[in-house]
């Protein structure tokens, strides 16, 4: 439980970071941010190894790139979810999914290799 608050976190303190770099990504406040944090880590927790079951085969194919899109696809869906993120356009999904993945693969790296010991 405690790693999922660490990621959820981490992912909020991510996702306000993101949001003032790319124009595409509109965060209204903090507490905002730390519902979509949350809300995305349900989201990947739950709705991700679905999908990733699902089209396996297509990943398989692209030599796992097709797990970027579904990245993208569960950030989009957390905006859709929570009130106070917006995503303006496609780019401001496709960098923020690629850079809350590229974070989650380095935090899991992390956590494992500190509990590895």
């Amino acid at each position: 439980m405690i790693l999922f608050l660490v990621r959820i976190v981490i992912t909020t303190i991510v996702v306000v970071a993101v949001s003032h770099i790319l124009p595409g990504l509109i965060v209204k406040d903090t507490v905002d941010a730390i519902f979509f944090g949350l809300i995305l880590g349900v989201i990947n927790s739950v709705v991700r190894p679905v999908l990733v079951l699902l089209t396996l085969p297509v990943t398989i194919m692209t030599l796992g790139l097709f797990c970027l899109v579904i990245n993208v696809f569960t950030f989009w869906l957390a905006s859709e979810v929570s009130y106070g993120v917006h995503i303006a356009d496609f780019w401001g999904a496709f960098w923020g999914g690629a850079i809350i993945w590229v974070t989650g693969v380095t935090t899991n790296r992390l956590i494992w290799d500190s509990h590895a010991y």
